[in-house]
C-alpha cells in the first residue's frame, strides 16, 4: 500500500448474510456470506476506480473479522487503521432476498460490537494527515458516542490541515437516543464537511426545510461548500456556496433488484469526479450513474464498476 491516501473513512463492517430465496427470513434455510458497512462500501467504490482508499475500524479477533480483513485484501483497501480487538465481535446481519425493487427486510445483531467502541484513541495523526479527502457518515456516527468523538475530532484536525471533507448522512435513527440528538450531532458533522449528500427525506428531517432549496441553504449558510441532494425518481439536484444549482436526471433502470447501497454508490460516483477535478454537475452525473448500477444486482457493493466499467 502506498503511505499516501487520496481518501480516507471511519465505519463499522459486518459480516452480511444475504437469503438465497425469496420470503420471510425465518423460513429461510440458506444464505450468502457478503460484507456490509456504508462506509465500507463507498471505501469500495473508490479503491474500484483506482484511488488510494484507507479504511479505519474496529473488528473482532474472529472469523468475521477476518472475513472483512481479507475482503479489504482484496479490493485493494489500505488496513492499517483497523485495529483487532480481543474483547468484543464484529457484527452480522441478516438480509433478504427481493426482486420487485421494494426495499429488503435487514436484520441487524451488531450491540456492542467491536466497531461500537471506536473512540479518538484511534485516531493516528500521521495516518490520518496522510490522505488528501476525508468521507463520513451518520451510521458510524450513531454507534456509541465515542466513535462520535473520533469522528468529530477527525473532522475538526483534517479540516484544520486544509483536506476537504464530504458527509452522508445515512440517517439511522433507530440507532440514536432521539431524533433530536441525531439532528444535533449530525448537522455538527455536516457543518464541517465541505461537500453534504442528503437524501431529500433525510434533509428535511435534519434541516426542517422542506425544499432542496431551503435544505441546501440551511448548509451553506452553516459554511458548506456544496449540497447534493438526492432526490429518487427525480435523481439528484444540486447547489454551490457560489450560488451555482442544477438537476441531474436520473439513470433509467429497467429491472431493481436490491436497492441497498444506491446512496453509497452515488457518493463514490460524487466523490470520485471531485477528486478527479471535474465539475458538480459531472460529478453529479456520475453519482445518478453509479447508484443506478448499484441497484441492479443482489448485494451492497456488487454492483459498483471499476473504471474500465463505468466506461468514462
Amino acid at each position: 500500500m502506498k503511505d499516501s491516501l487520496d481518501v480516507i473513512t471511519i465505519g463499522e463492517a459486518m459480516a452480511m448474510f444475504v437469503a438465497t430465496q425469496t420470503g420471510d427470513l425465518e423460513d429461510i434455510e440458506q444464505f450468502i456470506k457478503r460484507v456490509a458497512g456504508a462506509e465500507l462500501n463507498v471505501a469500495t467504490g473508490l479503491a474500484r476506480l483506482g484511488l488510494n482508499v484507507g479504511w479505519v475500524s474496529r473488528v473482532g479477533n474472529d472469523s468475521f473479522g477476518r472475513f472483512v480483513l481479507n475482503s479489504l485484501k482484496k479490493e485493494g483497501i489500505d488496513a492499517r487503521g483497523v485495529v483487532i480487538d480481543p474483547h468484543h465481535a464484529t457484527g452480522f446481519q441478516l438480509k433478504s432476498k427481493v426482486e420487485n425493487g421494494t426495499d429488503p427486510i435487514v436484520e441487524y445483531f451488531r450491540k456492542g460490537s467491536a466497531a461500537s467502541h471506536l473512540s479518538i484513541e484511534d485516531y493516528q495523526d500521521a495516518y490520518f494527515s496522510s490522505a488528501r479527502h476525508l468521507h463520513l457518515s451518520g451510521v458510524a456516527a450513531a454507534l456509541s458516542d465515542s466513535s462520535y468523538e473520533l469522528l468529530a475530532h477527525t473532522a475538526r484536525t483534517m479540516k484544520a490541515q486544509g483536506k476537504t471533507l464530504s458527509f452522508d448522512p445515512n440517517l439511522r435513527p433507530v440507532l440514536w437516543k432521539s431524533e433530536a440528538e441525531m439532528v444535533e450531532k449530525l448537522n455538527g458533522l455536516a457543518f464541517q464537511a465541505d461537500w453534504v449528500l442528503p437524501g431529500l427525506k433525510e434533509g428535511v428531517i435534519l434541516t426542517g426545510q422542506q425544499t432542496p432549496e431551503g435544505i441546501a441553504d440551511f448548509y451553506l449558510h452553516h459554511g458548506v461548500k456544496a449540497v447534493v441532494l438526492k432526490t429518487g425518481a427525480d435523481g439528484a439536484w444540486y447547489k454551490t456556496a457560489d450560488g451555482e444549482q442544477g438537476c441531474v436526471a436520473p439513470v433509467k433502470v429497467d429491472n431493481v433488484v436490491d436497492t441497498v447501497g444506491a446512496g453509497d454508490g452515488f457518493a463514490v460516483g460524487v466523490i470520485s469526479a471531485l477528486l478527479e477535478g471535474r465539475s458538480l454537475h459531472q460529478a453529479v452525473t456520475r453519482g445518478n450513474k453509479i447508484g443506478a448500477l448499484a441497484i441492479q444486482v443482489q448485494g451492497d457493493s456488487e454492483g459498483l464498476p471499476t473504471r474500465e466499467a463505468l466506461g468514462e
